[in-house]
């Protein structure tokens, strides 16, 4: 008689820890490139995780396209500043270090609604219900227009001047989008917006208390990265919570030439867009000055030859693999897909040793990047755990997001970060008039 093979469930946990980690490399990685490109490529790459752990075919049969969305969600919050509103949480008064706690609260909010709402539109496309993506964009961007003007021009609340304050216009388009999604009824999109929304707004918060008691320890390390990577860590939980724990009708197909452009825009002209953007000459120009380089010249171009040609053997690999599997979709998911994964994550953190000049001064323990390879080994241990399990969605009644719910989980928030407030008056916080923290 056959033996029959009984495929373990597999741990919520575990999932979620794998994108959160993978999507907080990433973003922690981010910070050296910065602004929209730099936003799209780490979105893209957590998004591709959680692609790659649910190994849900019909979102396989899709994957570049449902990257391309998520990397292009986190990229619009890309044109928000957020550097003049983290000096808030350094002050010693309630109401400055409440109020700067929120404001970044908001700001991560915003990155993980349209991150994981976006995305998360791809996955919920059907054949009874296709998203109007004409509309929605035109909604975004006139919601985006009129809460801007309202915001900035005509109430002057300006939250990060001198600096840009587009954080109105990315408000107004999230707002336009929920409402959309409402409208429309991709329920199942607007819960994973408003969840990954919560978890990026929690870790962009939490990590600014980080930055602020870090500095105040005294101790010589990039406390700055660790909030960026929390902002990826906490809204990776979020958005990876949110997908697993509803159940998702059979995902529309898309044409291959759909994939086949959001492959490219992935793989080639998002990097090289962050390539041209910082393998300058000026940035390797300071590196060599550091190293003590003769040949400046000589050394530039090497560096953006190296840069080109990792940025084209990943372009080729990626075509090559994704033609080869194309039609076997069992080894796309078991295979391809995963370790592309942590390709394309090592890829970026090679990028970020490049323009920060990591290979001549070492991977000391006091510098963040050195822990980027732990925690991607973790990840891949993560994935060897779950590698023979399935995932099993839906673990939670109903889909649709009870506005009670989030309004309750918003008000948690907003408590914990008042707690936050207290404890940094009460310990670590100073008046920023004495700029004893830059």
């Amino acid at each position: 008689m056959e033996k029959v093979t009984v495929s373990k469930k597999a741990p919520l946990k575990v999932l979620m820890f794998f994108t959160s980690i993978i999507l907080g490399i990433a973003w922690a990685a981010r910070g050296s490139f910065g602004h929209e490109q730099g936003a799209f490529w780490a979105g893209a790459v957590g998004t591709l995780a959680l692609v790659a752990v649910t190994n849900r075919k019909d979102w396989l049969q899709k994957a570049p396209v449902l990257v391309a969305l998520g990397g292009l969600g986190w990229a619009v919050g890309g044109m928000m500043s957020y550097g003049v509103v983290l000096s808030y949480a350094k002050g010693n008064d309630f109401v400055n270090v409440f109020y700067g706690l929120s404001s970044i609260a908001l700001l991560g909010a915003l990155y993980g609604f349209l991150g994981g709402g976006f995305f998360a539109l791809g996955l919920e496309s059907n054949e009874n219900n296709k998203p109007k993506w004409a509309a929605l964009i035109s909604e975004m961007f006139v919601g985006g227009f009129l809460f801007w003007g309202l915001f900035i021009y005509q109430l002057e609340w300006l939250m990060t001047p001198p600096r840009s304050e587009l954080w109105a216009a990315v408000l107004g388009a999230a707002i336009a989008m929920a409402w959309h999604f409402y409208r429309h009824k991709f329920y199942k999109a607007l819960r994973v917006a408003a969840f990954t929304a919560i978890g990026a707004g929690f870790g962009f918060s939490f990590g600014n208390f980080i930055l602020v008691a870090g500095g105040a320890s005294g101790l010589s390390y990039n406390f700055w990265n660790i909030m960026e990577f929390l902002i990826g860590f906490c809204g990776g939980l979020g958005m990876t919570y949110a997908v697993v724990t509803q159940e998702w009708p059979r995902s529309a197909k898309v044409s291959q030439k759909s994939n086949w452009f959001a492959l490219v825009i992935v793989v080639l002209v998002i990097p090289l867009i962050n390539f041209a953007e910082t393998f300058t000459d000026k940035k390797l120009g300071k590196i060599a000055a550091i190293a003590g380089i003769e040949n400046v010249e000589g050394f530039i171009t090497a560096n953006q030859i190296v840069g080109l040609v990792i940025i084209a053997v990943t372009t080729l690999a990626a075509i090559y693999f994704w033609n080869k599997y194309k039609r076997n979709r069992e080894k796309l998911g078991s295979s391809v897909i995963p370790w592309f994964t942590f390709g394309l994550s090592g890829f970026y953190i090679v990028f970020v040793i490049i323009v920060n000049g990591l290979y001549f001064r070492g991977f000391p323990i006091g510098d963040s990047v050195t822990l980027y390879f732990p925690l991607l080994f973790i990840a891949c241990l993560l994935r060897f755990v779950i590698r023979n399990k399935k995932v099993v969605f839906g673990t939670k009644k109903g889909n649709k997001l009870s506005l009670n719910n989030f309004l309750l989980s918003v008000a948690v928030l907003l408590i914990i970060l008042a707690i936050i407030a207290l404890v940094i008056i009460n310990t670590v916080g100073v008046d920023t008039a004495t700029k004893r923290f830059v």
